[in-house]
């Protein structure tokens, strides 16, 4: 629903600019435009996901996010910044990657290449965190509910996830797969999104942003899963790096894994007493299955 009502709002935005239309009848907004138009797309799902678990699964809406009950922005921040210089090095490496035309790099120009730019500085994080709301966040906690090992619910969602992406190469499928369940497993080991959210932003942003700097990059319909070997390779190279740090700095101040249990809400009268052999039994919460 959101996708239409969006899809219907940008059509007609565009009719009303004026936009020429393509032969399927869609809407020719040019590489920008249509690139924040799909961007958001996706973020749609944002706002969808939180509005499911609050009225279908009937608890806050924040815990989609984390144990706390909501993003923790200090640990996000830590995140982005330990992805920047380590997904920088790696996309320097994709860079020198041969790839299969032989034009090279042709410069968009800063009259391109500056609105894309802060185009994407907006989007691309709301998105890669759109795609973490419904993988790594709403599944991930939908089939953990049902098991007790993590692995049942990382492994799914990583088939899944790679699966959205289309298919390309073999290479490409299993380095977002691998992605999925390195970015599962810091969530669990966290406690919460903001690791995964880190991680897919800043690759998103990177390689957006190198698409942007070139000549009709952002028309490109390839994705990551169309990467070849050798950009998968530093691709899974760049992920374990990032996965590592990460893990050594939650082991040395670890964050809160599990949400702590409701307070009871009072009811008037007597207070109930509790048999001597029983002893109360803590509800379940989001991420405790997840250990």
């Amino acid at each position: 629903m959101a996708i239409l009502v969006l899809g219907s709002a940008a059509s007609a935005w565009g009719a009303l600019k004026g936009y020429p239309e393509t032969p399927d009848g869609s809407v020719e907004f040019g590489p920008i435009t249509a690139t924040a138009v799909d961007l958001l797309y996706l973020a749609a799902a944002i706002p969808v996901v939180l509005l499911g678990v609050r009225w279908i699964g009937r608890r806050p809406a924040g815990t989609v996010s984390s144990v706390a009950g909501g993003l923790r922005w200090r640990l996000l921040g830590v995140c982005l910044l330990i992805a920047l210089p380590v997904l920088a090095v790696a996309t320097g490496g994709m860079l020198l990657v041969p790839g299969d035309d032989d034009t090279g790099f042709r410069w968009a120009g800063w009259g391109v290449f500056g609105p894309a730019m802060a185009m994407l500085v907006v989007l691309v994080p709301l998105q890669s965190a759109a795609e973490e709301y419904v993988f790594r966040g709403w599944l991930m906690q939908a089939a953990g509910a049902f098991f007790r090992s993590p692995w049942f619910a990382i492994v799914p969602q990583a088939a899944l996830f790679a699966a959205a992406h289309g298919w390309g190469t073999a290479w490409g499928f299993a380095e977002l797969a691998f992605f999925g369940v390195l970015a599962g497993w810091l969530t669990v080991r966290t406690g919460g999104l903001e690791a995964s959210i880190g991680l897919h932003a800043v690759n998103n942003l990177l390689a957006f942003g190198v698409a942007a700097a070139v000549v009709d990059g952002l028309k490109s319909d390839e994705t990551a899963a169309d990467a070849p070997w050798q950009m998968a390779v530093i691709d899974v190279a760049a992920i374990t790096v990032y996965t590592a740090v990460v893990l050594w700095i939650a082991r040395r101040r670890p964050p809160a894994r599990t949400a702590p249990a409701p307070l009871a809400s009072p009811v008037p009268g007597p207070a109930p007493v509790q048999p001597p052999s029983l002893s109360p039994v803590p509800p379940r919460t989001t991420f405790s299955t997840l250990r």
